[in-house]
């Protein structure tokens, strides 16, 4: 078999992004234990440079569901924090384990740890991307809104910069929906990602926040300071003063739409807090959901689908 991994969305074309989602549903609606046998005998390394708690613990719980052993390595726990390659990391790992969920800081380790690495690779997160979080959100607004998420309006606001929101751009062109990306100035992704998105229709930037909601059947937002740019904080702060997800933004949003956010979440920020509890939030759905879609996932890259 060869090796698959999963570094971005494009990493799967449509159909098999499709089956993924799929097996998510069934697994979801199974009895806890019901696949023990799936991955009976294998062991799942969970690398963790970032500190998490969604992933780490969707991760290391599914693992097990699977009847896999789930194997969490951090920094400050393994040869990592002591500067060891990740080369060899990436070797030594792969004679131990079948797989390596990877959560890390800059694509060059994400490539460096696929490169080296003999079993299936997964970004668990990068600083240039998220796929598996939006590959979990795919599942979660089409189970919110009972529909396919191909021909949606899907409004990004705040950070378009941000790994989440360049993970979002991806699943635009993939699985069809248009997504509109709104961000004050200095805030939008890479120029060569724009005009990939704006060439094939998938996507458009710039704006403010209220167009970019305005009939939107969906409105994900994410912090305005990710983790590794905590020194900036005051500068985005100021920078995204108004930018608010609440109900004054959401007034003109589709009856039917829904509020994402990944989490964890600044309330009061980026979302207020009757919006994050509000009945269009689907916050909540969106967290468990990486259970199903990442149990999924790894078993589609280790063959046992």
């Amino acid at each position: 078999m060869t090796k698959r991994d999963f570094l971005s969305l494009r990493d799967l074309s449509l159909a098999e992004a499709r089956q993924v989602l799929a097996l998510a549903s069934t697994l979801k609606d199974e009895a806890k234990g019901s696949r023990l046998q799936t991955l009976a005998g294998k062991a799942v390394a969970v690398v963790m440079e970032k500190a998490s708690t969604r992933t780490r613990v969707s991760f290391e719980v599914g693992v097990a569901q699977l009847g896999g052993h789930p194997v969490v390595l951090t920094t400050q726990g393994s040869q990592l924090g002591r500067g060891e390659p990740i080369a060899d990391t990436a070797r030594v790992l792969s004679r131990y384990c079948d797989a390596i969920v990877f959560r890390t800081f800059g694509t060059d380790r994400l490539l460096g740890m696929a490169k080296a690495a003999s079993v299936p690779v997964v970004n668990a997160l990068s600083d240039d991307g998220h796929p598996i979080q939006i590959l979990c959100d795919m599942f979660t607004i089409e189970e919110a809104l009972g529909r396919s998420v191909q021909g949606l309006q899907v409004a990004w606001i705040g950070d378009g910069s941000s790994n989440m929101a360049r993970s979002f751009v991806e699943a635009a062109e993939l699985f069809g929906f248009h997504l509109r990306v709104a961000s004050p100035e200095g805030f939008l992704p890479p120029a060569e990602e724009m005009r990939r998105a704006v060439a094939i229709g998938c996507a458009s930037f710039g704006g403010d926040a209220r167009s970019a909601a305005r009939g939107a059947d969906v409105v994900n937002t994410d912090v305005w300071t990710s983790m590794g740019q905590e020194e900036e904080n005051a500068k985005r702060v100021a920078a995204f003063a108004g930018w608010t997800v609440d109900d004054a933004m959401l007034a003109e949003v589709a009856d039917h739409a829904i509020v994402l956010h990944c989490l964890p979440a600044h309330r009061g920020e980026e979302i207020s807090d009757a919006v994050i509890e509000g009945a269009r939030s689907r916050v909540w759905d969106q967290a468990e959901n990486r259970l199903h879609v990442q149990k999924a996932l790894l078993m589609f890259l280790m063959g046992a689908a």
